[in-house]
């Protein structure tokens, strides 16, 4: 995986993200939570709820997790880990 981040003033990227902010602030706010470990572990669950068992429209309702799959079995070379900063290294 590679952290990108999205260009300024992308209305339906910020709203994809915003969706999913959303959706964990609705878990977040009707789940008691009795101590980090718990708030950590609810994270845990929903994320992986989330790219297993969710549809997205985007994603032509398939779950994050399939289209990866899917992405990965298409076009192995996108999921090779890529060097950055190989500039002069002093040894």
């Amino acid at each position: 995986m590679e952290h990108r981040l999205i260009k300024p003033r992308t209305p339906r990227t910020n709203g994809m993200i915003e969706r999913l902010n959303g959706c964990i602030a609705d878990v977040l706010t009707t789940t008691r939570l009795d101590s980090s470990r718990h708030w950590a572990d609810t994270i845990k669950r929903y994320t992986q709820v989330y790219n297993q068992h969710i549809p997205q429209n985007a994603l032509g309702l398939i779950p994050p997790g399939q289209a990866m799959k899917n992405g990965y079995q298409k076009q192995l070379n996108l999921f090779k880990k890529r060097v950055y900063n190989l500039g002069s290294a002093s040894v």
